[in-house]
């Protein structure tokens, strides 16, 4: 038997088949066809592992061997990497047609996996380029027996940072640093058997870490298959998604390709569906989002306050949030730009109406530019239908906007800043420079705004501003000063007053 391939191994395998895509595909487009291929590969090569493990089990009978019961995906007759290999001609179209037969024929578990690139674009896509991808992908049998479901699967994971690091801007889209991931999740303490939701999936990093996470507690991650569910507007990314849990090992799940806002994809008769633990970075401040909708929502998402102002769906996530959330058990950390915190107009009446029913557990603030596509900074809310009773009326807020390393084009939230942020969460008490925990009748008396250094200011360490700093703070200055205007101007345009 072939030595099993190390995580280094398949890192560098995974990389120069994207560095095969140069020249011909804008790297923001690279993880649209990479993925795809590198699961085709995966799904034929278990399926032949699978096939002669069920030959040698019945003594060479063939007709068994193709049993749909030995096998955990079917790949019909003519349709696995081996066939599309043997093509010198119209390579695009023959990958094509071999992913839609692969998808006809696992309606339940792989419909639209392979996603809606064009391969038969031969100006982008040549013959000869998709040939040389893949000779290059048969370099490697990644069978189960090469290749352990956790090992692809960290592979996986590497190969989409390494798509959001090139493409940067549009990264912000769907990826949320694994730092900040593993932040949320360990605040949220998933446990065995515990349902978790998360309403803006991007390629499925935060339901992947809570894998994690029950699996480094002791637990068994098994007790969260058919309870971990996405939604994702973007096809190829909710495809992406799918291929993360599927490659993670994980056998029972459920992402939807839809708009969360306009079409929530989860629910019992008129209600939504509700969960244990609700988690997401949805897109900051998103614009026409469906809040004409909202206005009349037959799921009662608007009477947690009203309706957001239509330049900025933060609140509306919120809501939405809230309103999935089992009322008992229910937990819900939500990364927003730190201007939901203290914006006037729709977002206040709201805020108002969230503090007023103490649903907010925890504000804590992040470094500016620690995400993909802005150098704002953000925060996390933590909310729940039923906090502890000693944190009945009380918020902790934390200032966390100097814990970051500092990098060329984006900060990184390191390990030790995200123990430290943790702790702090979890001791729920003052900390000097760090925390502090107001009543909520301290926040009424602010009328109701949660900017975090009304409460908790950095500690003075007699440490110089550069001007570089003191440059980067006034950028961040200027785009809250442009965020709080344009809600401004939203709300006089309401009222038909002059600008």
């Amino acid at each position: 038997m072939t030595d099993r391939i190390t995580l280094p191994e398949l890192e560098q395998y995974l990389a120069k088949a994207a560095d095969l895509l140069r020249g011909s595909i804008d790297q923001a487009d690279f993880k649209a066809y990479i993925f795809p291929l590198m699961f085709f590969k995966r799904v034929s090569d278990v399926y032949l592992e699978e096939f002669e493990a069920a030959l040698a089990e019945s003594g060479g009978d063939y007709e068994y061997a193709t049993f749909a019961e030995n096998h955990r995906f079917a790949i019909p007759v003519g349709n696995l990497w081996s066939n599309v290999r043997e093509k010198t001609e119209n390579i695009g179209t023959a990958l094509q047609t071999a992913f839609r037969e692969i998808e006809k024929a696992n309606p339940e578990t792989l419909y639209g996996i392979f996603g809606n690139a064009n391969w038969t674009n031969k100006d982008k896509l040549p013959d000869r380029k998709l040939a040389d991808l893949i000779e290059h992908f048969s370099t490697k049998t990644l069978s189960n027996a090469n290749v352990a479901p956790d090992v692809f699967g960290n592979a996986y994971e590497y190969l989409i940072k390494r798509f959001a690091d090139a493409s940067n801007k549009k990264a912000g889209e769907y990826y949320t640093p694994r730092s900040v991931v593993g932040l949320l999740i360990n605040i949220l303490d998933p446990d065995e058997g515990e349902s978790v939701y998360d309403p803006a999936c991007g390629t499925g990093g935060m339901l992947i870490e809570v894998i994690e996470h029950v699996k480094a507690r002791g637990g068994n991650p098994k007790t969260l298959w058919g309870k971990l569910y996405g939604q994702e507007k973007v096809l190829a990314t909710s495809a992406i998604a799918r291929m993360n849990l599927l490659l993670h090992g994980v056998e029972d799940f459920k992402i939807v390709r839809e708009d969360t806002l306009r079409n929530p994809a989860f629910y019992t008769g008129n209600h939504l569906a509700q969960f244990d633990c609700v988690v997401a970075n949805p897109p900051f401040s998103l614009k026409a989002w469906g809040e004409v909708e909202w206005a009349s929502d037959k799921w009662g998402r608007n009477q947690l306050g009203g309706v957001p102002p239509k330049g900025y769906a933060d609140w509306a996530w919120v809501q939405h949030m809230l309103t999935s959330a089992n009322p008992e058990t229910g937990r819900v950390a939500v990364v927003l730009p730190q201007g939901a915190l203290f914006r006037q107009g729709a977002e206040a009446r709201i805020r108002t109406h969230v503090l007023r029913a103490d649903k907010i557990e925890a504000v804590i603030g992040l470094a500016p530019n620690l995400f993909y596509g802005t150098g704002l900074a953000a925060c996390v809310l933590i909310l729940r239908h039923d906090k502890p009773a000693d944190r009945d009326g009380k918020v902790l807020f934390i200032n966390g906007e100097d814990l970051m390393k500092k990098g060329r084009n984006q900060n990184t939230l390191e390990p030790e800043h995200a123990t430290e942020l943790l702790d702090a969460y979890q001791g729920f008490a003052d900390i000097y420079g760090r925390a502090r925990v107001a009543t909520v009748a301290e926040i009424e008396a602010n009328d109701f705004n949660l900017n975090i250094p009304l409460y908790v200011a950095p500690a003075d360490t007699g440490e110089k501003l550069t001007v570089a700093d003191a440059l980067a703070n006034l950028e961040t200055a200027h785009a809250k000063a442009q965020e709080t205007r344009a809600a401004l101007d939203a709300e006089l345009a309401k009222w038909g007053l002059p600008a």
